[in-house]
């Protein structure tokens, strides 16, 4: 990890933008951050935040001009339906050299590539919301001109917001149905186990604490242990005993299967997207 990263503008940092950011100014990192959004009000949010220059379109039309060209890495966070037309604006201002990042779903690296030139090295990158505590997996995939070294770059930037995983283009959307879309299987999960001991009698906020803090827990000693997820299963689950019961419910309803149909109905949702659907 570098001591400081590169000049960065963000642009349009909306939910995962503004999460990246987080992460980058919790990091200590990057000493020099540019973000733009379309309101005021939205930016006047970011403004606050250590090393950041927040622009509001509604304030500056040329704030996007003004972010790209201060940057020798460029991220794109607007909506994908927005991409080209900001990419169209932005790519005869780029710095010889600077690095465009897409965290726009759908979006391929050949349409970055079409607009910003085949000389830009493009990088695509699917990030997750525990950005903003430091906790984010990303994957990251080059284009055509994107060297190792660019590459190298772009992973330290995620880096600062948690761990990053190198795939090629194709695996993007796949790796989007697990880690991009998984936080929200998580809370799901959390949201049942909770309705599940309220259903046992207990009031509202100690099923809350109980289910949350259970995932919390389980996650951090995974984490600090390091230790095979089955093994540690194994450790809480007596021959005979309680947890051997709930779990031969869990596993006779298949819950192997319904991920793997869950994460394909996702990919499919995805594809549909990419194509314009």
């Amino acid at each position: 990890m570098p001591h400081t990263l590169p000049t960065i503008a963000i642009l349009g940092a909306g939910s995962m933008g503004g999460a990246i950011l987080r992460g980058l100014v919790r990091s200590g990192l990057a000493p020099e951050v540019t973000v733009t959004n379309r309101t005021a009000a939205k930016a006047a949010v970011l403004a606050d935040l250590a090393g950041v220059t927040s622009l509001a379109l509604e304030e500056d039309a040329d704030a996007n001009l003004t972010a790209a060209a201060s940057a020798d890495i460029v991220l794109i966070g607007v909506k994908p339906v927005m991409v080209p037309d900001l990419l169209r604006e932005i790519a005869p201002v780029l710095r010889p050299g600077a690095i465009v990042v897409s965290l726009a779903a759908g979006v391929t690296i050949e349409t970055f590539e079409s607009i910003v030139g085949e000389g830009v090295p493009v990088v695509r990158a699917m990030p997750n919301t525990p950005a903003v505590v430091g906790k984010a997996v990303t994957g990251i995939a080059g284009g055509s001109a994107a060297s190792a070294d660019h590459l190298a770059r772009v992973r330290d930037l995620f880096e600062t917001c948690g761990v990053v995983i190198e795939v090629p283009e194709d695996q993007i959307d796949a790796l989007s149905t697990i880690s991009g879309s998984g936080p929200a299987y998580v809370y799901l999960l959390i949201e049942d186990l909770t309705e599940a001991a309220r259903g046992k009698g207990f009031s509202d906020a100690d099923a809350r604490l109980m289910a949350e803090q259970t995932f919390i827990g389980a996650a951090a000693l995974l984490d600090a242990t390091g230790e095979d997820p089955a093994e540690l299963r194994r450790q809480v689950t007596s021959p005979k005993g309680t947890t051997e019961r709930a779990l031969a419910v869990l596993q006779g309803a298949n819950l192997a299967g319904i991920f793997s149909e869950a994460t394909d109905a996702a990919l499919a949702r995805a594809r549909e997207l990419a194509s314009g659907a």
